[in-house]
């Protein structure tokens, strides 16, 4: 089986274990993220793309330009990122999250740290709308990612059919518009929805994430898998800080935080509530 220790001439592009090598240095300076050995073809797959659309004739070339150029750099970052998610997904968590509004009479702020395509913060939008029987809730819902291209989606809200065919139809009536004519099997998040959610795009690694007030619950799901130990607890940290006393931290299904009992305690299934 051939590696990525040698350029493979089958491919459009010269990519040696050096390129790789520096993609993964690259990426974790600028976003904290740790690739794998396993990664190598899907780099090769995702930023060759990026370079056939530049007209940039080798990776080498390209990493200079990735260095130098904050907009690429963006693009880069935005190719090298997974966004995998789904309405309601880990209802769990969403189940917790009514108990805790239900429970707690002075929520202001809900933070989505990673929320990708928006099907999370939309989901928390609902819930909240849901429990207040109103969309004027008075809490603050902020979404944030790191990838501009995903952010861009989320704020437009509009979905294939397919990912809320399996919501309760009540729901998929009261929270979605139905696309008709050439737009027919899609779907919209109702204005009112997504006028409850603010979108930002942060860098978790950043020391200050311009926040002026302290979370009630932070969602920030299946990202700590991506960093390495020290940057896990660097974002750890800093996110509890932003958090209130009688607060929650929503963590991601493989998300376990047994080095960091310091500064969380569970306290439901990937849930934790922060350590005074």
């Amino acid at each position: 089986m051939a590696t990525a220790s040698a350029e493979k001439t089958d491919r459009e592009y010269a990519y040696s274990q050096d390129d790789f090598e520096r993609v993964r240095a690259t990426v974790f300076k600028i976003a904290g993220i740790r690739l794998a050995d396993s990664k190598e073809t899907m780099v090769y797959s995702r930023l060759s793309r990026r370079l056939r659309a530049l007209g940039i004739k080798s990776f080498r070339d390209y990493l200079e330009k990735v260095e130098r150029d904050d907009i690429e750099q963006q693009e880069f970052v935005n190719a090298l990122t997974t966004n995998l998610t789904s309405f309601f997904r880990e209802v769990h968590h969403f189940v917790a999250l009514e108990k805790f509004l239900r429970t707690h009479k002075n929520v202001t702020a809900i933070w989505c740290a990673a929320s990708s395509t928006g099907e999370e913060p939309y989901s928390i939008a609902m819930t909240l709308a849901q429990v207040f029987g109103t969309f004027r809730t008075g809490i603050k819902i902020y979404a944030s990612d790191i990838d501009s291209k995903v952010l861009a989606t989320a704020k437009n809200g509009i979905y294939k059919y397919s990912s809320i065919e399996k919501m309760d139809e009540s729901l998929q009536k009261q929270f979605f518009y139905r696309g008709t004519g050439p737009k027919s099997g899609m779907v919209r998040v109702v204005d009112e929805v997504r006028e409850m959610v603010e979108f930002r795009q942060i860098n978790l690694l950043h020391d200050d994430y311009g926040f002026k007030e302290k979370m009630d619950v932070i969602f920030c799901r299946n990202v700590m898998i991506y960093f390495d130990k020290p940057t896990q607890y660097k974002v750890l940290n800093n996110l509890v800080g932003n958090m209130k006393q009688d607060s929650l931290y929503i963590a991601g299904h493989s998300e376990h935080f047994q080095e960091a009992t310091h500064l969380l305690k569970p306290v439901g299934k990937t849930i934790y509530a922060p350590v005074r």
